[in-house]
């Protein structure tokens, strides 16, 4: 294996640990959580799967793409566990509201209401790219972007009812996912 594949690698351990790290022990929380999680990992695993066997198909050109989206995917984490990183205790990987839950709206959350999706989507945009195929690029990107967007509305939904019109002024001036323009 080469340095990209422990890239790919370490960046799907990474997730797997969070994911079982960060989960909620709230009672309640599987409640507003909707089943999103589950939408998110299995759209993975197959957008994953159909993007390889794609990318395996019909064989992609040089290094160059697999530099970049490498590179990508890097970033991507990297602007993850930033994101997770300031939002400290009040992260988890199913949809809850903590007992002390305060609305986060400096560094990154002072622009973006989700970037820890942010860098995700910039790491499966990375892997889409290292596919070196355009169809592998979509069959990646656009479902599991999908499967985002559900999640971010769950998310959206339960943060709305638990912060009310806090919430409603925050999201009136920030961006959900790309800075200054979504």
């Amino acid at each position: 294996m080469d340095i990209f594949g422990y890239i790919f690698m370490a960046w799907g351990l990474s997730e797997i640990v969070l994911n079982v790290a960060a989960r909620s022990k709230a009672g309640k929380s599987d409640a507003k959580d909707k089943g999103s999680i589950i939408i998110i990992w299995v759209t993975i695993a197959v957008s994953i799967f159909a993007g390889i066997m794609i990318a395996v198909n019909y064989p992609a050109f040089g290094k160059l793409r697999t530099i970049a989206g490498a590179a990508l995917v890097v970033a991507g984490v990297l602007f993850r566990w930033f994101a997770i990183i300031s939002l400290g205790k009040m992260f988890t990987t199913n949809v809850s509201i903590q007992n002390e839950h305060k609305l986060k709206t400096d560094g990154l959350y002072a622009v973006l209401r989700h970037p820890s999706y942010t860098g995700s989507l910039m790491s499966f945009l990375g892997l889409g790219i290292s596919l070196g195929n355009i169809y592998s690029l979509v069959v990646v990107f656009i479902p599991v972007t999908l499967a985002f967007l559900y999640r971010i509305k769950v998310e959206e939904d339960a943060l709305s009812k638990h912060f009310g019109e806090e919430y409603g002024i925050y999201k009136s001036r920030t961006k959900k996912l790309i800075p200054f323009i979504f």
